[in-house]
């Protein structure tokens, strides 16, 4: 595999990574209401998610997911209910009517740092469009003749890809966060990112292969 196969799938990997989505979403909440290590804690959850899948399409259970019908519906159904309820959780906290319980439920949610990593994981595991568009991807990097080692690398990328780019994205936002942590703002991020992942478990939902 050379180099420049290697920064031509990291550069379409950056642009799936870039694309607007319910990883984008959950990392924005997190990273507003609950601070930058829960939403760092998320990013890293949807960099494993990713080389779940990148796994998955290089051993070709990736393809018989988005082959079957039925395991396609399933994962999508569940990933649709579990964006749903991110997004109600959301709703729900927005709908509190007192920047101080606001706050509270704020400080609730920064409990686990490892609830922060599996939301992010399972927010990418539970997305069978993940494994339509690594199905397409891998193969394209991937020859007839390429190794075990080839696969691994391309997954490192992948995540290395995915891990930065949400990173960044805590970041900025815990820098804004003094901002952001004023209650008309907190319940407008609440608001727009419950909608958001509602509309996107819907989308799914009705999502074919």
């Amino acid at each position: 595999m050379t180099a420049t196969t290697i920064v031509a799938f990291a550069g379409v990997m950056a642009l799936g990574a870039l694309s607007p989505g319910p990883d984008f979403a959950i990392v924005v909440r997190q990273a507003a209401v609950s601070g930058r290590t829960r939403g760092m804690a998320t990013a890293a959850g949807i960099a494993a998610g990713v080389f779940v899948w990148s796994v998955a399409a290089a051993t070709g259970v990736a393809a018989l997911l988005a082959a079957s019908a039925t395991a396609f519906t399933v994962v999508k159904l569940v990933g649709a209910g579990y964006l749903a309820y991110l997004g109600i959780r959301a709703l729900l906290a927005a709908a509190r009517d007192s920047g101080g319980l606001v706050a509270d439920q704020g400080r609730q949610e920064q409990t686990s740092v490892l609830a922060a990593f599996r939301q992010g994981l399972l927010c990418n595991v539970l997305n069978p469009k993940a494994a339509v568009f690594f199905v397409a991807l891998m193969p394209q990097f991937l020859g007839t003749d390429a190794s075990v080692v080839d696969a691994v690398v391309l997954a490192v990328v992948a995540v290395t890809v995915a891990l930065l780019w949400f990173l960044g994205v805590a970041n900025v936002v815990a820098a804004l966060r003094r901002l952001l942590n004023r209650p008309t703002v907190r319940r407008a991020i609440d608001a727009a990112t419950g909608v958001a992942l509602i509309g996107l478990g819907v989308r799914l939902a009705a999502t074919r292969l």
